[in-house]
């Protein structure tokens, strides 16, 4: 026995950490597997935090196109904001309230679960949404405009080039020769209150002087049916060129669609059941970005010259939802049921009746084969 055992009195100190011993490489084994783990759950969190960044980025599309082309988010949610708290109110709303209003209310209408969160989160959720999904809203609804008039940007020259034959073609990769420096350009871009044939128009547009000022306030020949207008009536053609059809159906239908627009059926039940072609607001969007694309400026900008495109915008908002009376509603709402049946195209459906579907061929095929089995049936 040790001499430091006997002269202490006491037996061997014990082991206190009561450690059974296992094989280091198992234990590496666990180490791994566990932090396996750990990298699998953050790569599933990373995960579900891009399926969301990409789901509201898509869903930031429709902004753009149907609630409002330049007003932010957030201005629209103010005011309706304001109008929920403003229970009597004092005084009518000023006409770009009401136009911050009816954003709001094409942006309820396109993204309702915005709505319904807006409707019920409290002050520290709401922070957490303006921080973390309006940003990826807004990168989605300016991808979407940027895509449209880039788009447009190209289509648009060809259509000109078939709609107006010039001698010289438009480039489909150049907007430094187009605006009013191209004749077709020109007389497309043209206001509705003057004639592009008359040089003195012509000279002083290009000039940019004080009688020839071009701006939001004039409506351009390229919205006028036959890109004519009738100086005695407006609004007779307005909304209803050519131009304007295939833009929007390259947009919100298909690139190649857009040369379909000849036809014009009834479409009766059309009219109620593809809201998308009554929506005021993407007729809107689509005008502004022609007008963008027939332009000789190469990036989006709200002003052009003398041409300011927001005030633009707003014009061709006023013009369908303002009406000043029960007739020009009406019209407004013949121009609504002509661009669904233009956009659309022809629909029968209320026209097959019963009689009529007994005669085809899945009703006939089915009475054929009924019989067959009772012929067979009766030969047993």
């Amino acid at each position: 026995m040790p001499t430091s055992d006997i002269n202490s009195g006491q037996g061997p100190t014990p082991d206190v950490s009561l450690c059974v011993q296992t094989s280091p490489h198992a234990r590496a084994k666990r180490k791994i597997a566990a932090l396996t783990d750990e990298i699998e759950i953050l790569k599933q969190d990373k995960a579900i935090k891009q399926r969301k960044t990409t789901y509201y980025v898509s869903q930031g599309r429709a902004i753009r196109r149907i609630a409002a082309l330049y007003t932010p988010i957030e201005d629209l949610i103010t005011e309706n904001d304001r109008r929920c708290e403003d229970c009597e109110p004092s005084s009518s709303p000023t006409t770009e309230q009401d136009r911050l209003q009816r954003g709001y209310v094409e942006l309820a209408k396109a993204l309702p679960w915005l709505h319904d969160k807006l409707a019920c989160l409290d002050h520290e959720e709401s922070d957490d949404m303006l921080r973390k999904v309006f940003p990826n809203l807004k990168r989605g609804a300016d991808s979407a405009r940027g895509d449209d008039t880039g788009t447009l940007k190209e289509l648009v020259a060809s259509w000109v080039n078939i709609e107006c034959h010039p001698t010289t073609l438009i480039r489909t990769d150049d907007k430094h020769h187009r605006g009013f420096v191209s004749d077709p350009c020109g007389r497309l871009l043209c206001p509705a209150e003057w004639c592009w044939e008359d040089p003195a128009v012509r000279t002083g547009i290009r000039d940019r002087t004080i009688a020839f000022i071009v701006s939001e306030n004039s409506w351009p020949s390229f919205m006028y049916e036959n890109y004519k207008a009738d100086a005695n009536n407006l609004e007779c053609g307005l909304m209803k060129s050519r131009l304007l059809v295939m833009g929007f159906k390259a947009i919100f239908t298909s690139p190649s669609s857009a040369h379909e627009v000849d036809g014009e059926g009834n479409g009766a039940d059309i009219i109620e059941n593809n809201r998308r072609a009554r929506k005021r607001l993407d007729q809107a969007k689509v005008k502004t970005c022609i007008r963008f694309a027939l332009s000789s400026i190469n990036s989006w900008r709200t002003v052009d010259g003398d041409f300011d495109y927001q005030i633009f915008w707003n014009n061709i908002v006023d013009f369908f939802e303002d009406a000043p009376g029960p007739a020009a509603r009406t019209r407004v709402n013949e121009l609504l049921e002509w661009w669904t049946r233009k956009v659309f195209g022809r629909n029968h459906r209320e026209d097959l009746t019963q009689d009529v579907i007994t005669q085809m061929s899945v009703s006939a095929l089915a009475a054929q084969r009924l019989r067959m089995e009772d012929a067979a049936f009766d030969s047993e």
